[in-house]
């Protein structure tokens, strides 16, 4: 039932099979791809919004800046484009970090507070820094807990190696790789069950440890690269979380389970703002012909702010901008509207593409394709059908102009299955709406630039972001000028074969209207 194709066999069986089809303008496609390719604002788009305005976190005045910066170069092309919002979220805003070790030396530390982190006071925090212990249970844990008052306390496992994977097997041994591995894995299975035994999860140990009286909570997320670590949100509210590369969180563990007794300064200046409004960013090209039927481009505006937030989901943001220039420009008469959402809180859940989901009914039904880009900065080197049973025709009517050194290495899968939520595309599909992933290659996107502080304009490879934007250019072009309505019609759902029923096609999610309070 499900096959996987390269677009180049698509192509043959769509031409033969699409032959009754208008055929598309050539001049129109060789146009698109010519502006794309020689008149490209692309690098400019991506100075301005991850070097001057920065990374884009939820709350954040940066956020409020990049939705009025789109707005302004949407006006500024002709296109007409407004902030829709859509509920409220903690309002904070990023200031200095500092933390340096103070004792048994002095020595500057890599480090960041996380977002939504309390700011400290005055001259900052300076405690001695304990580990929590490896204790029978959560009962043997309770009595241990005033201990940490007035004490900074480490609460992640200390990395047994620095060096990625990838570097291991190109340099070392087997035996010692294999001993490696088999080291980290047993000392990842024992911290497991040493957080564990406290009762409480990753989420609420530091609430409980910030109850108790501790100075701050000092973490490291190791993203498995050289020099990487992932960048989320704090749990507590009085006291601060700061994330400290993987190099001088060893540095300070080994000191402490050696009884030197380090002792740390945190200086963090972020700012509480109390609601600040979420927004989502639309513009529009408004149909000549069918201006109710919709053709939507989808990226996610949002990011974490460890880094600048440049390909998670800058890129995708750049790159459906550039697209929606290009097209007002070479075809500024679609028959169908062209819509493109940027929108707010994916990274909690998907809320601002859910939000526009459920207060825009009238345009999720006259949807006629979604297409949406969010996993870095590479070539689009994956498509899935998302569980429409026809989307094998119309995909392969609409991608048949692109040019052929773009489709040659991209992987298709129909009918394929419905997204469950990884992205915003998810939350049309969920609606019935036929909404796509145009999925990447990696550049290393997982381990070095997915949520982590190396997440910088640097790592943007700006010829495979042009070459996406052709595609989507194309693709939005002959959606937009397709006589026929693409069909709706969705598989029949496999047998769960752990439960023996049949899984059902996802529901749209509830958006979270008001986020972002510690509960």
């Amino acid at each position: 039932m499900y096959k996987k194709h390269t677009l180049r066999t698509l192509f043959v069986l769509m031409i033969s099979a699409s032959v009754s089809y208008a055929q598309p303008s050539k001049p129109v496609v060789d146009n698109i791809i010519k502006e794309a390719t020689e008149n490209s604002q692309l690098e400019q788009l991506g100075y301005e919004l991850m070097d001057v305005i920065g990374p884009r976190l939820v709350g954040t005045p940066q956020m409020e800046k990049a939705h009025n910066w789109a707005v302004g170069k949407y006006k500024n092309w002709g296109i007409e484009a407004r902030n829709e919002k859509w509920g409220e979220w903690r309002g904070w805003e990023r200031g200095v970090t500092h933390v340096d070790m103070v004792h048994p030396r002095v020595q500057s530390l890599e480090a960041t507070q996380l977002a939504w982190s309390p700011a400290t006071k005055g001259n900052g925090v300076t405690a001695e820094l304990v580990i929590v212990p490896d204790l029978q249970d959560s009962v043997a844990f309770k009595k241990w807990l005033p201990s940490v008052k007035g004490k900074l306390v480490m609460i992640s496992m200390m990395q047994p190696t620095g060096r990625p994977d990838y570097n291991w097997q190109e340099f070392a041994l087997k035996e010692s790789m294999e001993k490696m591995k088999a080291s980290r894995t047993q000392m990842t299975e024992a911290w497991s069950k040493r957080i564990s035994k406290t009762g409480h999860t990753a989420r609420t140990l530091p609430q409980a440890l910030e109850k108790a009286g501790a100075a701050g909570i000092v973490m490291s997320n190791w993203s498995g690269g050289f020099g990487v670590n992932k960048i989320f949100g704090a749990n507590t509210t009085k006291i601060p979380t700061i994330d400290v590369a993987l190099e001088d969180y060893g540095m300070l563990f080994r000191m402490v389970e050696n009884g030197a007794k380090p002792k740390i300064k945190i200086q963090a200046s972020s700012k509480n703002l109390g609601k600040m409004p979420a927004f989502n960013t639309i513009a529009e090209i408004k149909g000549s012909e069918k201006p109710n039927e919709y053709v939507i481009l989808s990226a996610h505006f949002d990011s974490w702010d460890g880094g600048t937030g440049a390909t998670d989901n800058g890129t995708g943001t750049i790159m459906m901008m550039e697209v929606m220039r290009v097209l007002k420009k070479m075809y500024p008469n679609p028959k169908r509207t062209i819509l493109v959402g940027h929108w707010g809180s994916e990274e909690q859940g998907l809320n601002g593409s859910s939000a526009f989901v459920e207060d825009h009914p009238e345009i999720v039904k006259n949807i006629q394709a979604v297409f949406n880009q969010d996993n870095g900065t590479g070539r689009v080197a994956n498509i899935s059908g998302q569980g429409f049973l026809n989307a094998y025709d119309y995909l392969g009517r609409w991608m048949a102009p692109v040019p052929q050194a773009i489709t040659s290495e991209i992987k298709t899968t129909f009918p394929g299955f419905p997204g469950g939520g990884g992205s915003d595309h998810a939350s049309f599909v969920a609606a019935g709406a036929p909404a796509f992933m145009l999925g990447s290659l990696s550049w290393s996107y997982g381990n070095y630039t997915w949520h982590t502080n190396r997440d910088t304009y640097d790592k943007i490879v700006f010829d495979d972001v042009r070459s996406n934007v052709i595609l989507a250019a194309i693709l939005t072009y002959m959606a937009s000028e397709d006589p026929e309505t693409a069909s709706r019609d969705r598989i029949v759902m496999p047998i769960n074969p752990r439960t023996g029923e049949q899984t059902t096609w996802p529901t749209l999610r509830k958006p979270t209207r008001v986020g972002g309070e510690i509960k």
